[in-house]
Order: C-alpha cells, then sequence, then structure tokens
C-alpha cells in the first residue's frame, strides 16, 4: 500500500510539470515570438497533466502510461529545435528543464512500480 501512495505522489507530480509545461509559453514569455512552440507546450502540458491524473487515480494500471509520459517529456526536451529552429534562451532552458523533470518523474514511478511487482512475487 505504501509503495502505491509514493507512486500516487511522484504521479501528482507529473501533473504539476504538465500544468506548468502548459503554461510555460506565457510564464516565460515567448508565446506571442513562437506561437507554434506555445501552442505545442499547452498541448503535450495538457496532455501530460491529463495522463498523470489517470495514473494518480490508478497506479498499479499505470506502467503504460508511464512510457507514454516519459515519451512526451523527451518531446519536451526536443521541441524548441524541432517546432522553432530559432526559440531563445529562456524557452529552451524551460522546456528542456521541464521535460528533464518529466522524464525523471516517469521513470522514478515506473520503478517504483516495478519494486512494487516483484515484491507481491
Amino acid at each position: 500500500m505504501l509503495q502505491t501512495r509514493g507512486v500516487a505522489a511522484v504521479e501528482e507530480l507529473v501533473i504539476l510539470g504538465g500544468i506548468y509545461a502548459a503554461v510555460s509559453a506565457w510564464t516565460v514569455h515567448f508565446s506571442a515570438a513562437k506561437p507554434e512552440l506555445a501552442i505545442s507546450n499547452l498541448i503535450v502540458g495538457v496532455t501530460i497533466a491529463a495522463l498523470g491524473l489517470c495514473m494518480s487515480m490508478a497506479p498499479e494500471r499505470s506502467q503504460d502510461l508511464n512510457f507514454v509520459v516519459l515519451l512526451l517529456g523527451a518531446w519536451l526536451i526536443v521541441s524548441p529545435w524541432v517546432v522553432s529552429r530559432d526559440a531563445g534562451t529562456g524557452a529552451i532552458l524551460s522546456n528542456v528543464i521541464t521535460g528533464a523533470c518529466v522524464c525523471l518523474l516517469a521513470l522514478v514511478a515506473g520503478g517504483l512500480l516495478i519494486s512494487k511487482s516483484r515484491r507481491r512475487t
């Protein structure tokens, strides 16, 4: 039971990471200069937050969704160069740090779930 609570806590941090990714274009002030990156961050951030919400509601069944969150975090890292050729330092730093945190949280949650399943067998 404690492992499931730990996974849920990590997934709640994923929700916060998704919310920040969604609003980062307006907090870092690159939404007007790079609207295509702002839209990408909004879509990916809302998706990460929704997946984090789903995973925190049923953490024991969220192993497959952790991989999707990991891929979305990787997209946040590379999106400033793919979506916008000259994104600017603030946008790049915001996306890389947020993406790295989301990837790390997805890996931690996946590791907790794997260790939990090994203890049960």
